[in-house]
């Protein structure tokens, strides 16, 4: 019987094969985005926290309703540098200056050991970090961001100074070519989030991307909006 559900991080209490990704997630019948560990956790005291669990047509949908966008990849990357081109992260280029954190990501060694030195074990409130050079918030860390943009290797994307999208048929070009016999389309996410590590990943960074499957939601993948300038005479 079909239940639904999303997917949860669970710690592992011992060493294990960083190979396998099954080793620290659980399909969780009843995890939703006002259950986020699943049934019995609640959004009581996350009311600041981003939104998690939503697969990209829930985003989508979302978005339509409130007039908004969803960004695509060169979108979502510009904002996201605030103005520093070439830093390595969102804020420059010195991972905690001054001894300040700057992002809600992992700290310890993943998935094992998380020593919290910022505080949290999972999401946090959206503003706790300091803004980026557009004032934008939580642009790395905390939670994964959902695009409009097909997930296609680099090398198939067209080159181009105002262009960044797939030759071709992006949606074919992102099924998963590990696993032919699931015919999934993948979007492109970015930013990170507060399961990444420097020992296993390092894609708080704006340059970072990863695929998800479109149908799939997880609790630390979230998304933000963006509203585009409606020009003279055209939606």
């Amino acid at each position: 019987m079909l239940v639904p559900g999303s997917v949860v991080f669970r710690q592992p209490q011992r060493n294990v094969d960083l190979r396998n990704h099954y080793n620290w997630w659980d399909w969780v019948p009843g995890a939703s985005w006002r259950h986020p560990e699943g049934p019995g956790s609640s959004l009581q005291g996350r009311e600041n926290h981003p939104v998690v669990h939503v697969a990209y047509d829930d985003v989508n949908a979302y978005a339509r309703w409130a007039d908004k966008a969803i960004p695509d990849e060169a979108e979502w990357e510009f904002a996201a540098r605030g103005g520093l081109e070439g830093a390595i992260f969102t804020w420059g280029n010195d991972f905690a200056p001054d001894g300040t954190m700057m992002a809600n990501i992992w700290q310890g060694e993943f998935p094992m050991v998380n020593l919290r030195l910022d505080g949290y074990e999972r999401t946090s409130p959206v503003g706790t970090y300091p803004a980026n050079g557009y004032g934008l918030y939580d642009m790395a860390g905390n939670v994964w961001e959902w695009t409009d943009e097909w997930f296609v290797p680099r090398r198939e994307v067209a080159s181009s100074c105002c262009s960044g999208r797939a030759k071709g048929d992006g949606r074919e070009k992102s099924y998963d070519p590990q696993t032919p016999q699931i015919q999934i389309p993948r979007k492109v996410m970015k930013g990170g989030s507060f399961l990444c590590a420097a020992n296993y990943c390092f894609r708080y960074r704006p340059a970072a991307r990863i695929p998800q499957q479109v149908d799939t939601g997880t609790c630390h993948q979230g998304f933000r909006c963006i509203v585009r300038p409606k020009l003279h005479g055209l939606d």
